[in-house]
Order: structure tokens, then sequence, then C-alpha cells
């Protein structure tokens, strides 16, 4: 099969959020940018991966978070063999990995 490639990312975009100064404006920003169901799948999905790096487990993750098991999945594999951008938030953040 013959894939399309891949399309260079905005930069342009990544470099107006480190613009922004609070977390109001960061808010505001995403309000204007994406859809309200898109936010809520992300911050749904950042719950999740606090949730996964404290070490709880796939059922009591679904009854805090209301996450499907997919999206459990999904961010599990994320942690586990992504890019390293949620630990390099948690570590400024100073949310600790129950897992380590």
């Amino acid at each position: 099969m013959n894939k399309a490639p891949k399309k260079e990312r905005n930069r342009e975009m990544y470099e107006a959020l480190l613009s922004l100064k609070n977390v109001d404006e960061v808010m505001k920003f995403f309000d204007d940018l994406c859809t309200v169901t898109e936010i809520v799948a992300m911050e749904q999905r950042f719950q999740v991966a606090v949730c996964l790096s404290k070490g709880m487990i796939y059922n009591d993750i679904l009854s805090e978070t209301g996450a499907s098991s997919a999206t459990i999945s999904r961010v599990n594999r994320s942690l586990q063999y992504g890019s390293g951008g949620y630990d390099l938030a948690f570590e400024r953040l100073g949310i600790t990995d129950g897992n380590k």
C-alpha cells in the first residue's frame, strides 16, 4: 500500500501557544481553535495519562474519567511508546510516575 507523504507540521501554531502568558490565555486560544468536543477529548486523554502515570488500574480510571477502554489503551501506548511529551509535562508539573 502506498502512503501519501506526511504533511509538514505547522510550527507557527505551536509557537503561538508558547507566546501565551497564562492558563486563561491558553484556554481562550483552544476555545477558538477547537470544538467543545475536541477540547473535552483532549482534557480526558490528559486526565487518563495522569491516572496511568500514578499507577491506577483501568477500572478505576474508567470510573474516574469516563474514558472508554480504547481511549485508556491508546493513552497507555502513548505513555509507553510515544515521543515523551507526557513525561516532560508531568516532570514540569510535578506529577509523579507511579510506575517508575
